[in-house]
């Protein structure tokens, strides 16, 4: 085995070999990848990071849906994606962006358990301001802020569990969009069976890309998925039961 120089660019990774003509990179946690699969396990930690995840969800809610959002015009439901993505998504990157530029964080990326801790603690302020601009609008149906608490539960759950290990902040919010689909197909308010069964081969691809790129134990991945999907069990029953 030929064993290269670690370049800046390749600080997730301890070292790149060479076996049988295969490069393979190798994570801090000693787990290798084939560079070939690198690139699309990074491209679906970034197409599902758990900054886009909840405005895919409330897409979905919005246009997709058949009766959630019935009556609405389509600038209603625009504004409605619109308000959602300044507070589930500007917001949390923009927080991220000053904590980075401000020397609160080491990256971006929030590698380590200690500079999640300000972003997490941001999030849940602005996901229930979310909550409570949706629930107190008669009109939204009672689903969207129900899915938002559920965001918020879990936001909460993963601070906590933050203090014992590095959960994965992906599983967690693929774990929401999972839970999410499960309450809609428990409600029969639409025929979920196709779109519930993608969601899980996401989820699944998605666990799979951060293990395989050594950013968690499955540990941290499977407690994402099951504290992602509790948080909207638990809003479901106090909201919509």
């Amino acid at each position: 085995a030929v064993k290269y120089a670690r370049s800046p660019a390749q600080e997730n990774y301890l070292s790149v070999m060479e076996t049988n003509g295969t490069l393979y990179h190798y994570s801090p946690n000693g787990s290798a990848i084939p560079q070939v699969l690198k690139w699309p396990a990074l491209l679906l930690s970034y197409l599902f990071h758990p900054v886009f995840v909840p405005l895919y969800c409330i897409a979905f809610l919005v246009y997709v849906h058949p009766s959630y959002f019935t009556g609405f015009s389509e600038k209603e439901k625009f504004y409605t994606l619109l308000i959602s993505a300044v507070n589930l998504l500007f917001f949390p990157l923009l927080t991220v962006g000053l904590l980075k530029a401000l020397g609160f964080i080491s990256s971006v990326f929030m590698r380590s358990k200690k500079d999640r801790i300000i972003p997490f603690i941001a999030c849940s302020i602005f996901f229930f301001w979310a909550y409570l601009v949706f629930r107190n609008q008669a009109n939204y149906p009672l689903i969207l802020p129900s899915f938002i608490f559920g965001i918020f539960l879990s936001v909460n759950a993963g601070l906590i569990a933050n203090i014992y290990f590095k959960i994965s902040m992906h599983t967690l919010g693929m774990g929401g969009w999972l839970g999410l689909f499960l309450v809609i197909a428990f409600s029969q308010t639409m025929f979920i069976t196709g779109f519930l069964c993608i969601v899980i081969l996401l989820c699944g691809l998605v666990g799979t890309s951060r293990m395989a790129l050594g950013s968690h134990s499955q540990k941290e991945i499977y407690s994402g998925f099951i504290w992602g999907m509790i948080g909207q069990f638990i809003a479901a029953l106090f909201l919509l039961a």
